[in-house]
């Protein structure tokens, strides 16, 4: 199964489009993130990621909405030491 995490884009390198990455922030953890996909995306976006690569912009509710269930999935699991 593969899973895309939604990340709030801080800032971003100016560059060839197909090499155009961008600082983005996963609920506290800030990865380097390839947008060549997302050429619309600007700082302050949300964006859907998979291995290092944006795949497509989202809106803010829904990113929030969902990083908080991963956070209570990953608490749950935390909390009896089984899967969510």
């Amino acid at each position: 199964m593969c899973l895309a995490i939604p990340g709030r884009i801080l800032d971003m390198t100016d560059g060839d489009p197909l090499t155009r990455t961008g600082r983005v922030d996963f609920g506290g953890i800030v990865k380097p993130i390839n947008l060549a996909y997302v050429p619309d995306a600007r700082p302050g976006d949300y964006v859907l990621a998979h291995v290092g690569f944006a795949l497509t912009l989202i809106d803010e509710g829904e990113a929030r909405r969902t990083l908080t269930l991963l956070q209570e999935a990953a608490a749950r699991q935390g909390a009896d030491g089984g899967p969510p």
